[in-house]
């Protein structure tokens, strides 16, 4: 943590925003190895979608069984899951929020509970929110997702990665082909 001083014009970031010694103004910052690039980029799509090391590992084991590019499918295959899909309809404002929703039996895809978060849509599913207060969905414009003013979502297509991503996969890929 910066500290108090930092609210105050005299902050030393703002002053001198690299490292303290004689060599810190001739310094680089660090970039780091190859492998590390990787194992953060991994690391962020696990925080970003709520997925354990296990799971993640199987998603891109099922990736790379699959015909098509191996990066394109693992980030279909996370998009697919239903808290994800709960998080992009507006149902919740966090993935975390959607978890909790999916495992109180707020969501209903056709006319079934499920209670798994890890679900696997599919393209034609209905999914809709049987809260008792449910929340208004955002308008999300979105080629694979249509939401309509009944609370309810209908699943169109599987996301593109263009369409959605801040992940680098092809790292993640080469994190795990090693």
């Amino acid at each position: 943590m910066k500290g108090e001083k930092c609210n105050s014009p005299k902050c030393p970031f703002l002053k001198r925003s690299y490292a303290p010694g004689d060599a810190g103004a001739k310094s680089k910052p660090r970039r780091g190895s190859d492998f590390s690039i990787q194992l953060k980029e991994k690391q962020k799509a696990r925080a970003i979608y709520g997925v354990s090391e296990r799971q993640m590992s199987n998603y891109y084991d099922q990736a790379r069984k699959t015909k098509g590019q191996t990066g394109a499918k693992l980030i279909e295959q996370l998009e697919r899951r239903l808290d994800n899909v709960v998080f992009r309809c507006g149902f919740a404002d966090s993935r975390d929020q959607a978890r909790q929703m999916i495992s109180h039996g707020d969501i209903l895809i056709g006319s079934k509970k499920v209670k798994t978060a890890s679900y696997q849509i599919k393209i034609g599913d209905q999914i809709s929110n049987a809260a008792k207060s449910p929340k208004k969905p955002a308008k999300i414009e979105s080629g694979w997702l249509k939401i309509s003013a009944s609370q309810t979502a209908e699943i169109t297509g599987y996301a593109q990665k263009d369409e959605l991503s801040q992940i680098n996969e092809q790292l993640i890929i080469e994190y795990y082909s090693r």
